[in-house]
């Protein structure tokens, strides 16, 4: 029932991009790549993206590996500056406190869509969600657990329907997680999800005002547990991170753009 947003815009090519079926493919692997190593926290905030590294990783043209890049800063994810490179989003204070704000003030309105949509299948997938997000933090995987615990929002998303909202959401989703990369102040808080437990049980229920109003509690208490001050940009090391991405099987596709 969840349909990548990204999928949906990867129907149009980034400009420049030469339209045949082989090159859209491997477009879309490096776009998968890059994307999944950034919400899974293997690339850090601020580090620089070398077209022609990414290239040898992929086994693509530099052109198809910025046309890539393109697509990904148009989702606010890679900065892209004339004579400088590409390089991931750096988000200030400010604008962390901004995305948070901007999802309190959307989440509650698609969880009280979804509460009028969910089905037994959507809840059993929402669980399998929150299952996975504990095992990630029982096996001491705390990025797994945060790609999970997004992943949980996603899903919602697209239980309810609204595929503008759905789309806005996916954006500041992919922006969040660098913002939990560099502010995120209580790891030991993901595995006490009993805020999306509550809230998966508002939504099997039918209760739409219950739901908006946990989720709205919710994305605020986040917003409480994040450390608002300057981080110095970390390094990362590109071909270490796209190593397993460069690997994804095709038609593999995170869920958010």
């Amino acid at each position: 029932m969840v349909q990548s947003d990204m999928t949906e815009r990867a129907a149009v090519p980034p400009s420049g991009l030469v339209r045949t079926s082989s090159d859209t493919a491997s477009w879309h692997a490096v776009y998968d790549g890059l994307h999944d190593a950034i919400i899974r926290h293997r690339l850090d905030p601020g580090a620089k993206l070398v077209e022609e590294e990414i290239a040898e990783v992929f086994g693509v043209s530099r052109t198809i590996v910025r046309a890539a890049l393109q697509a990904l800063a148009r989702d606010g994810v890679v900065i892209l500056q004339r004579n400088k490179g590409a390089r991931i989003a750096h988000p200030t204070p400010d604008e962390a406190r901004e995305i948070f704000e901007a999802r309190e003030l959307i989440e509650p309105r698609i969880a009280a869509l979804a509460a009028g949509r969910m089905n037994t299948g959507d809840a059993e997938r929402l669980h399998a969600c929150l299952h996975a997000e504990h095992q990630a933090m029982a096996s001491d995987e705390p990025r797994e657990a945060v790609y999970h615990s997004a992943n949980f929002h996603r899903l919602v998303a697209g239980i309810a329907g609204h595929q503008l909202l759905s789309g806005i959401l996916g954006d500041l989703l992919s922006r969040s997680s660098l913002v939990i990369a560099l502010y995120w102040r209580m790891p030991q808080a993901l595995c006490e999800n009993e805020a999306h437990h509550a809230i998966v049980d508002s939504l099997a229920a039918g209760d739409q005002d219950r739901a908006a109003t946990l989720m709205r509690q919710h994305i605020a208490a986040l917003l409480g547990q994040l450390d608002l001050s300057e981080r110095p940009q970390r390094q990362s090391s590109l071909a270490e991170a796209l190593r397993d991405a460069a690997r994804v099987p095709k038609g593999t596709r995170v869920l958010a753009r």
